[in-house]
């Protein structure tokens, strides 16, 4: 039904003719359906002829003039380092190409295992403010000619048939730093796009890519903790093989995108289960934030199994263990709160981190994303691991904390205990959630509860993204708020909020997690629906998701290839986009951007 809507309102439109170095027409939004509720946070941009860009990025939300950064990422990466991942992400499409033609003629799971880890690691650098470290990408994509060069071997071997075309094909085997930069100018997303010639169909080989990207960072967290599913690893091959194409397929470049929602969807749910199973089942804690007299380390990201490395390590040593950001919700398992030395969170959402990590008095390790180039007052203190990397920043191998731990023995530390201290609770993932459900539903059927809503996803920089904020502290007071996610920071603090509970004494707020814990929201409305014999859509539940990145773009497509509609999504919707699609996604999903807070309070109240 999708493929026949998006065949009858998506027309072909070919791309101007001319090469980069002469102009580049990066498109309009300026048409969107005039049914489309246009939100103040949504950036308006014209139509924009762009001369010889340094780069062209638009993978975030936060790209430039909301069309994309073309001088230097607003993330702070260079022109250098986006052309390299370009180049990374081409060496992607070539070994995906022989990844499937080796599963074909018949390549085990062991036999793929290695080029399995490498698609992760490679495609998880690539993602927002993961790796600024060019050498480190230029590394990736040298691991990835050798890789190709044995599957190749390995297809011919088993007697198999070899992919055909150009980017099977590829060779940067001898190519330098420099040449690597110039190549990737042929492959930047303005010469695919112009390629494919079909903006709508290139928009959907955009929306599969990103959310795929956002896919195998949390396959990558899977496989840290030692799990790691043959045939999600098949699918995301064949989802980065059909992007290898060229060819403006429209039903197929659609099923590839919500091919790509599925396969997260099992990720999601494999993560969920490599968590509880390693560090126990999350339990609601209540987490101090303030301070603790001693010395200090700050770990910020996801990868939790790092956490416990450094708790292991640090044991003994005299030295205490914060969590920052998307690391808040660790201390909700058992097996990592266990740990005494494991004393607090520290500070508020990633973006925050420049102000936060200077102040620290120790030594801060950031795990996975969000890293910011670092202020020098804190860079020498600063330490990347796993597929982190940022130029000048002392990377971290084989687990091994050693030198973390030396500098914070010699750092200040916190000269004296905060007192009284504070407190935020965190660890309503579903299994705790869920029992709760009875209690839920008789609230709601009884009216001590007027609606659900959900509140999450990613935090980020731009004043429209206090929206959350004041949605979250101007909902009525009977309503329930789950978030999870790096968003809740936008609330969670407020002393409007802080503490609040329900007419049945439930706690108003329920933090479910990480974004990587987009699973619990999964399982809870479910097994809501599945108790009130309805649909996710016809539950008394409203979706507010902030938006930033890759992650952000698959838990999207696991929600749209559910079914679930009317998501309302800030503070602008993706740039990479195009009208005709975003029309398509519009009659089928409802979905639409955030506007004025009050307007979307009483339309979400009446469930629209």
């Amino acid at each position: 039904m999708l493929s026949r809507a998006i065949k009858q309102a998506i027309s072909r439109t070919a791309l101007p003719a001319g090469r980069r170095a002469i102009a580049y027409n990066v498109g309009s939004i300026s048409n969107l359906p005039s049914r489309l509720p246009i939100g103040r946070n949504m950036s308006m941009a014209a139509d924009t002829t762009i001369s010889n860009p340094a780069m062209f990025c638009r993978q975030c939300e936060q790209t430039q003039d909301h069309i994309a950064c073309r001088t230097v990422g607003i993330c702070g990466k260079s022109p250098e380092t986006s052309t390299m991942q370009d180049v990374l992400m081409h060496t992607v499409k070539s070994v995906s190409l022989w990844a499937v033609a080796a599963r074909e003629a018949g390549a085990s799971a062991d036999e793929m295992k290695e080029a399995n880890s490498w698609t992760l690691s490679s495609v998880f650098s690539t993602l927002t403010n993961v790796n600024f470290d060019e050498s480190r990408i230029a590394e990736y994509i040298k691991e990835g000619m050798t890789i190709k060069r044995d599957l190749e071997q390995m297809v011919r071997a088993k007697g198999g048939v070899a992919p055909d075309g150009d980017v099977a094909r590829l060779d940067l085997s001898k190519m330098d730093t420099d040449e690597l930069e110039d190549f990737g100018y042929t492959v930047s997303i303005p010469e695919l796009q112009k390629a494919m010639g079909n903006d709508d169909c290139f928009s959907l080989v955009e929306i599969a890519s990103y959310g795929a990207k956002g896919a195998c960072a949390y396959a990558a967290h899977c496989r840290q903790l030692g799990y790691v599913d043959e045939d999600v690893m098949t699918g995301i091959h064949h989802v980065f093989a059909k992007v290898a194409s060229n060819e403006p397929d429209m039903e197929g470049l659609l099923a590839n995108a919500l091919r790509v929602g599925e396969l997260n969807g099992k990720i999601l749910e494999m993560l969920d289960t490599a968590h509880a199973a390693t560090f126990g089942a999350p339990e609601p804690t209540q987490v101090k934030v303030t301070a603790t007299k001693g010395k200090c380390i700050l770990v910020s990201g996801h990868d939790l199994l790092d956490l416990e490395t450094l708790l292991k390590q640090t044991e003994g040593k005299g030295v205490n263990v914060y969590t920052h950001g998307e690391m808040l919700p660790a201390h909700g398992y058992p097996g990592l709160k266990k740990y005494p030395h494991l004393v607090g969170n520290y500070g508020t959402a990633w973006q925050n981190q420049k102000f936060e990590f200077a102040l620290f008095p120790g030594p801060v390790v950031v795990t996975t994303n969000c890293i910011l180039e670092p202020r020098r007052k804190y860079k020498d203190r600063l330490y990347s691991i796993n597929e982190v990397g940022v130029a000048g920043v002392k990377h971290i191998k084989d687990g091994d904390f050693s030198e973390v731990i030396e500098q914070a023995q010699s750092c200040k530390g916190f000269p004296r205990t905060i007192d009284p201290a504070e407190y935020l609770t965190v660890g309503f993932n579903h299994r705790a959630v869920l029992p709760l459900a009875g209690k839920v539903i008789d609230a709601v059927q009884n009216g001590h509860i007027s609606r659900i809503f959900l509140i999450g996803g990613c935090d980020g920089s731009q004043f429209d993204r206090n929206y959350f904020t004041e949605l979250a502290e101007e909902l009525p007071d009977d309503t329930l708020i789950l978030t999870l996610g790096c968003a809740k920071n936008r609330f969670i603090h407020s002393k409007k909020l802080l503490g609040q509970t329900l007419a049945n004494g439930m706690p108003r707020i329920l933090d479910m997690g990480q974004c990587n814990d987009s699973y619990s929201a999964i399982v809870v409305a479910t097994e809501l629906a599945k108790a009130l014999d309805c649909t996710v859509n016809d539950l008394p539940l409203s979706l507010c998701l902030s938006h930033l990145e890759q992650k952000a773009a698959a838990v999207l497509l696991t929600l749209l290839q559910m079914g679930v509609k009317n998501i309302r999504l800030g503070p602008s919707l993706p740039a990479y986009i195009t009208p005709n699609v975003l029309d398509v996604l519009v009659q089928n999903y409802n979905i639409m951007p955030t506007g004025d807070v009050q307007g979307d309070i009483k339309m979400m109240m009446e469930g629209k």
